[in-house]
């Protein structure tokens, strides 16, 4: 058995991203949430210890989702070990970037590599969402796939998990801007319609599908066109302070198109080139700064990768 420390990141996440309500989402570099576990044989597992989360989040191992993640993942593989779970939080709580599932991802990364890394990553995947569904109640992946696979994902289907990864353009960056508020994943999907008008759906449909052919054929005119969302935006939005402020000083500064980062408060843009996201974070920060609300901002290309060991020792 392997007793050494094993220290795992994994990335912020934006899902959604406009019109792909619960089928996209893409990792970014930074920022990230880090997992340290350490296997024993008490046949338990346990979160020792939780930095950065102001004492909110839950020690016990069955209410957290680094402690679900590595319950599910142990149980499915019939180890008898124990585990032993430090959990460093950089990722604001309830900040629509993908914080509950950056660290259970950290978790599974961290022990799998702790048991061999048996699993393949896809593996891994039921076992985060799993986690996701203790944390708010759905078992969405859109979070969880980008953060453990890397990329910019589409979930085709959420029962099958079945994950494809769309190339995306090498200058294609990301601003991610948070306002210092909290929106529960809980209660921003409780306001979601359960009904759409036919038109609505049709229109959605329409954009998403030209947001994968925008992104695959590099096209960043038909990649802006497409980042329109008649679904969730209409609803999400009222519950951001200055959203639609925002969203038009990132247009105005030359963003391909702009939303919500999962389910809000953040804000995501997408830019063409790292000069022209530098340009859009500042105004977007700026323009909450008008409303008095302190925000911070994430300028970020496309994290390929996705959760990493980063030592083990």
């Amino acid at each position: 058995m392997n007793t050494n420390w094993i220290k795992a990141f994994a990335p912020a996440t934006v899902a959604n991203v406009s019109c792909g309500f619960d089928v996209f989402g893409f990792a970014l570099h930074q920022p990230g949430d880090e997992v340290e576990i350490r296997l024993n044989d008490s046949g338990h597992v346990t979160v020792t210890q939780i930095m950065g989360d102001a004492n909110l989040l839950p020690r016990e191992a069955h209410l957290n989702t680094c402690g679900v993640a590595v319950q599910q993942f142990l149980h499915a593989t019939k180890l008898a070990h124990g585990a032993e779970i430090k959990l460093t939080k950089n990722l604001p709580l309830g900040s629509g970037m993908g914080s509950s599932a950056a660290s259970a991802v950290a978790a599974l990364v961290a022990i799998n590599h702790a048991t061999g890394n048996k699993l393949s990553r896809k593996d891994l995947l039921p076992f985060a969402v799993e986690a996701e569904r203790m944390a708010c109640g759905s078992a969405h992946a859109d979070n969880v796939a980008p953060a453990l696979m890397g990329g910019f994902v589409l979930i085709r289907d959420k029962e099958t998990l079945d994950i494809i990864n769309i190339p995306t353009p090498a200058e294609l960056i990301a601003v991610v801007i948070h306002p210092h508020i909290e929106i529960k994943t809980s209660d921003a999907r409780q306001a979601m319609r359960k009904t759409l008008s036919l038109h609505d759906a049709v229109k959605q449909w329409g954009n998403t599908a030209a947001l994968v052919t925008g992104l695959m054929k590099e096209d960043f005119d038909l990649i802006g066109r497409s980042l329109e969302d008649v679904v969730a935006e209409p609803v999400r939005s009222i519950f951001i302070p200055g959203y639609d402020r925002v969203k038009q000083a990132a247009l105005n500064n030359g963003a391909l198109g702009c939303g919500i980062s999962g389910s809000g408060p953040s804000m995501f843009a997408l830019c063409k080139g790292e000069a022209s996201a530098q340009q859009v974070a500042k105004a977007m920060q700026e323009a909450f700064q008008d409303i008095q609300l302190k925000a911070d901002s994430y300028v970020s290309g496309i994290n390929s990768n996705g959760a990493q060991v980063i030592s083990s020792q």
